[in-house]
């Protein structure tokens, strides 16, 4: 019997919906074995667009399910996983229901497909609509805290609009006309999502590299080079040591991953930046000389990018964010051993959880140099500690940002 059309891109999406919840992969990890299957680019973003709207609005997809059926089927009930799929298309993708059928039953071959047909068609029976923000984990409640947690949710109801950081920051209201966006400080502008990223006016020409607005903080915090020598640990793919780069420092960029490294390379490439890429391990490396600057962008849970990455609310839990703080804490301790007297230590992670930030911030042994309100986009504050600490519910009425956490101290 022949396969409907679409249905390569649902059984993908299935996939990588398992391999998310089930076997704690990350919905990247998730997404190269699952897409072997579908062909065109059209199919593979609608995967990627069905996964990712299902794992964004997971808990309130659950309940609507559990308010259909008789007995509760289990969280790993293969009819449970489809029905999440279906009903993710129909209220937020705006499939209609007879294609939403049509295209996720026959994932159910030699399976209860009268189940999930009957529960589907019952909810679409009713005058259904998701809550203005999604309804976050239990756990993850627990750890935030419910007014915290209720305003990160209202940052994660929409996928998030495209940041791109300028190579010539000086050029920034001339680009923000160019690309039709809005710009919220120096060297950045905001575009509408769902642009094709080669096809932006300027990508060829290195004018400009995709960087949520929060991730491009901590690398301004370092201010202008003048030459001198700045070291970027944990670098790849690369929006950082760009950053670096066009403001006059000298980069070293280390990175364990062959892969992101070539990424960077990239990057420095299409740019015309220039800067020291090298492969190795930040725990056993050592450089030859010490630094004017160093910053540490350090592996995290990424928590923060759950707008952009909602896998991240289903998979992180307490040993993850243990095994994090214990690396985070080392590459502390080695950074700040790297500093001139007088250099400049910038910590950043791209977390929501107090452990990765502001507990490890509060360890660090070094002279705290506050940043600035003057230093911020327009509508963030520094922490009384002179600390930043963003999350998705920012700028929200601009479409949000990533949560970020970032510090800074001076050796003296």
């Amino acid at each position: 019997m022949a396969q409907p059309p679409g249905i390569h891109a649902r059984r993908a999406a299935l996939q990588m919906l398992d391999a998310v919840l089930r076997r704690g992969e990350t919905l990247e990890q998730a997404e190269h074995a699952a897409l072997k299957a579908v062909r065109s680019a059209p199919d593979k973003a609608l995967a990627r667009a069905i996964a990712n709207e299902t794992l964004r609005w997971l808990t309130d997809l659950d309940a609507l399910i559990d308010s259909a059926t008789k007995q509760r089927l289990p969280d790993d009930a293969k009819p449970r996983a489809v029905l999440r799929l279906m009903l993710a298309q129909w209220l937020r993708l705006g499939t209609p229901p007879h294609a939403v059928i049509a295209t996720a039953l026959p994932l159910l071959a030699g399976g209860p497909r009268r189940l999930a047909h009957g529960v589907f068609s019952t909810l679409t029976k009713r005058e259904l609509a998701l809550p203005e923000a999604p309804t976050l984990p239990d756990r993850v409640v627990a750890r935030w805290g419910a007014e915290r947690a209720s305003a990160i949710a209202a940052g994660l109801a929409e996928p998030p609009p495209l940041d791109l950081s300028l190579r010539d920051p000086s050029r920034t209201p001339q680009m923000a006309v160019k690309l039709g966006g809005e710009s919220y400080m120096p060297g950045h502008v905001r575009l509408s999502r769902g642009s094709s990223v080669e096809k932006i006016e300027g990508f060829k020409e290195g004018e400009w590299w995709v960087q949520d607005l929060a991730a491009s903080v901590p690398a301004r915090l370092m201010g202008e080079g003048q030459g001198r020598h700045a070291l970027d640990l944990c670098a790849a793919p690369g929006g950082k040591t760009m950053q670096l780069a066009a403001a006059g420092w000298k980069v070293t960029a280390l990175d364990l991953s062959k892969r992101r490294l070539d990424l960077l390379k990239d990057n420095l490439k299409r740019t015309g930046l220039k800067a020291s890429p090298i492969r190795a391990d930040a725990l056993s490396w050592e450089p030859k000389h010490q630094f004017d600057a160093v910053l540490l962008d350090a592996p995290c849970t990424a928590t923060g990018t759950c707008r952009r990455h909602p896998d991240v609310l289903h998979r992180i839990g307490q040993r993850q964010i243990e095994e994090m703080t214990e690396l985070q804490a080392a590459l502390l301790t080695r950074a700040a051993g790297w500093l001139k007297p007088g250099g400049v230590l910038v910590y950043a992670v791209c977390s929501l959880e107090r452990e990765e930030g502001e507990e490890q911030a509060a360890r660090v042994e070094l002279e705290p140099l506050p940043i600035t309100p003057e230093e911020l986009p327009a509508g963030l504050a520094p922490t009384p500690e002179g600390w930043l600490r963003t999350h998705p519910g920012m700028l929200g009425e601009h479409g949000g940002m990533d949560g970020f956490f970032v510090a800074r101290w001076v050796r003296q």
